[in-house]
């Protein structure tokens, strides 16, 4: 009869190595979106609709639509949680700062960078996720979905982000919509199929 592995939570140097790197490959993935005109669902989606409305810098507007969601991070998941995801997102804001500096992707090919900048996205949040924090908005409803009703985390998060997609239609060409629909699903496939609950054994 097999049992169980123990589970082997992370250390306090895995925590902070795994949020800086997850966040890292988020708002990389995130550039190749604003590089492309694309748009992704989630508060990263609607930052960047703003963005693109308004011309205010994404990394400022992440931050302001992401703080009505901690208010029910604090009551559902407790203020070590909501600070580990204030955190993520002040990160996220910080390293897409220091893209638009150090990166050039002038002459991106536009479905390329659709593709791989949900997939970057994607992975990033498994690995924020991972080591117990989140990306704020969206992230919150979904873990909570997944944690209290046994809904796919991945899955939640597409049919909010639906919404986002369709948002994108009041600035976005509708080409542009519809691809930004299919990188949204992509990213969202991503997290169906590698956050499950009793997938994972690290803490």
């Amino acid at each position: 009869m097999s049992t169980a592995p123990d589970t082997v939570p992370h250390s306090f140097a895995e925590n902070v190595l795994g949020v800086l790197t997850g966040t890292f490959v988020v708002s990389l993935g995130l550039l190749f979106l604003t590089t492309s005109g694309a748009v992704t669902g989630g508060t990263a989606g609607l930052a960047l609709l703003l963005t693109y409305a308004a011309g205010v810098p994404f990394g400022v507007v992440f931050v302001l639509v992401n703080l009505p969601f901690f208010a029910l991070a604090v009551a559902k998941k407790g203020v070590a949680f909501t600070v580990r995801s204030l955190a993520c997102v002040v990160l996220v804001s910080g390293f897409s700062e220091l893209h638009h500096r150090f990166v050039d992707l002038a002459g991106l090919d536009g479905v390329y960078a659709v593709v791989a900048g949900n997939l970057l996205v994607g992975i990033g949040l498994l690995i924020v996720f991972r080591h117990g924090a989140s990306l704020g908005g969206f992230n919150v409803l979904a873990i909570l979905a997944q944690e209290r009703l046994g809904w796919r985390a991945g899955y939640v998060q597409m049919g909010l982000d639906v919404c986002v997609v369709l948002a994108a239609l009041t600035v976005v060409e509708p080409v542009d919509v519809l691809l930004s629909a299919v990188g949204a699903a992509l990213l969202n496939l991503v997290l169906a199929l590698n956050h499950r609950p009793g997938r994972y054994l690290g803490a």
